[in-house]
């Protein structure tokens, strides 16, 4: 059994990987692809129109002069990247990871679905029959090194080219160690980000789920709240 990374540990060298993101043209997506491709990452927006990745592809390029952006088909990004991001609507998860198990074999695959319904209200988080969506990535890929992160990023955030700093932790949760550290590596190229091991991923469900009750602290107080941990 291994232990968990902290702070202390060295965070591993990622600037070479390419992250592709699967459903990048959400505004998810092309958040964090902008903000790795501002970090010096290669990224790959995905999508199921080649069409539409070209054209967000261009449209991040464009903003971020020198960054390394491409546009995909979600099959070709698959296979393209080294980590994959899935931020796909929680609808269209189970299907387009069941269409790309073979292109994501071998791959670490980074998931930040948040299965969330919405009412009079407000959010609420919906029950999984596999305990979240991360861990019905898992059992879709069993070939893939699947972990559970970026759930609390606001996009309006990531989108906004006013913010230079997003202020808010990572929490990575997964049984992989490597892909776990290499994911918290990919978080904090961000400047004011930062990747903490939050254990198992059997423990994602209630991460995916604080989404929710975050979603009501910015309604409340017309804000985009993050969440820091303390004392690590």
């Amino acid at each position: 059994m291994t232990s968990a990374p902290t702070d202390r540990d060295p965070v591993p060298d990622v600037a070479a990987l390419t992250v592709g993101f699967l459903g990048g043209t959400g505004e998810q997506g092309r958040g964090l692809a902008r903000r790795l491709a501002m970090a010096g990452s290669s990224v790959i927006i995905g999508s199921r129109d080649a069409e539409r990745a070209a054209a967000v592809a261009a449209e991040l390029a464009a903003g971020v002069p020198g960054a390394s952006v491409r546009g995909m088909m979600n099959a070709e990004c698959a296979r393209a990247a080294d980590v994959l991001v899935v931020a796909v609507p929680w609808d269209g998860h189970a299907a387009l990871l069941e269409g790309l198990r073979e292109e994501l074999r071998g791959k670490i695959v980074v998931d930040c679905v948040n299965p969330l319904g919405f009412d009079k209200q407000g959010a609420f988080a919906l029950d999984v029959p596999e305990g979240s969506a991360a861990q019905q990535a898992g059992q879709l890929l069993p070939d893939s090194r699947v972990v559970a992160a970026f759930h609390h990023v606001s996009a309006v955030l990531l989108l906004d080219d006013q913010v230079d700093s997003i202020d808010t932790d990572v929490l990575v949760l997964g049984d992989d160690r490597e892909a776990t550290d290499i994911t918290q590596g990919l978080a904090s190229l961000i400047p004011g980000m930062r990747g903490v091991y939050g254990g198992r991923l059997r423990n994602a469900g209630q991460v995916e789920g604080l989404t929710a009750n975050l979603i009501s602290v910015n309604r409340r107080y017309k804000a985009h709240a993050g969440i820091r941990i303390t004392d690590v």
